[in-house]
């Protein structure tokens, strides 16, 4: 067995929740800029390249690239070998707190009833679960609201098939519009029951963006509806264009014989996720 110290844990989220609100991850840094290129809108072009400049700058000059800094969302992979010495949903949230005050990261989370703030951008939503090996795996990703209202769940019927999955995914982002920051990364998850396809359609989101999923079939149908919703000419920012997802990704799962849950989670070109293994 591995002790892992919750001070270190929480050092590491402190420094995810500063990193990832102004550097972006390579293979999105790298998706805008070939966005750029291959746009034929000059306006859209246009707005591609703001925010180009706009994620350079917040990197140079480790300041957030948007003022939305989101709420804090984790994926936690815990070895099944691996004994963390104390809470680690409280040396989270200690990580947290301290990573949106020393990093001046707005503090966006409030009482659901009385709006509230907080004031720490805690708590954060934290998704465990138990895996292989002596390690902890943390993978981080602030979501920001204006991408996060824009995504929805459907309980579809079986009987309306894979063209129903794919009629809910492109009116969701046609509904959407320039709402959520186009060019946007849109996370899909088919399968399991209400609450496993909304997180499906969130840990799609970490895939790097343009990996197809493995599985043939699935990889195709990412493929057509990235073509679907580019098609939609809604374009940077929602100013018109080609562009307006980078990638699409599937998720699925097992489900009932009598459901077929859909859940669309949408993100903003600001695709924010950087992890950490402990």
């Amino acid at each position: 067995m591995r002790t892992i110290s919750t001070s270190e844990i929480t050092e590491r989220v402190r420094e995810l929740c500063i990193s990832a609100a102004c550097r972006l991850p390579p293979d999105v840094a790298g998706a805008l800029k070939a966005a750029f290129l291959r746009e034929e809108s000059p306006l859209g072009k246009d707005v591609l390249g703001q925010i180009v400049e706009n994620f350079e700058i917040a990197s140079s000059e480790v300041v957030p690239m948007c003022q939305d800094t989101g709420v804090a969302v984790f994926f936690v992979d815990v070895g099944r070998d691996a004994v963390v010495a104390g809470s680690l949903e409280d040396a989270i949230n200690e990580g947290v707190r301290r990573g949106y005050t020393e990093g001046y990261l707005r503090k966006s989370v409030c009482h659901p009833i009385t709006r509230k703030n907080t004031g720490d951008n805690t708590p954060a939503v934290i998704h465990t679960r138990i895996t292989e090996g002596d390690r902890l795996r943390i993978r981080f990703a602030p979501k920001g609201a204006g991408s996060e209202n824009m995504s929805r769940l459907k309980m579809l019927k079986p009987a309306e098939g894979i063209i129903g999955v794919k009629n809910f995914v492109v009116d969701t982002v046609r509904e959407a519009g320039g709402n959520p920051c186009p060019p946007i990364i849109v996370g899909v998850g088919i399968g399991g029951d209400f609450e496993k396809a909304a997180m499906l359609a969130k840990e799609a989101l970490l895939r790097p963006v343009g990996e197809p999923n493995p599985d043939m079939e699935a990889g195709a149908i990412e493929k057509e509806l990235l073509d679907s919703i580019n098609s939609l000419g809604i374009g940077p920012m929602g100013f018109g264009g080609r562009v307006t997802a980078l990638s699409v990704h599937i998720e699925t799962f097992p489900c009932h014989i009598a459901s077929l849950p859909v859940a669309v989670n949408i993100q903003c070109h600001a695709d924010r996720h950087k992890e950490a293994v402990i």
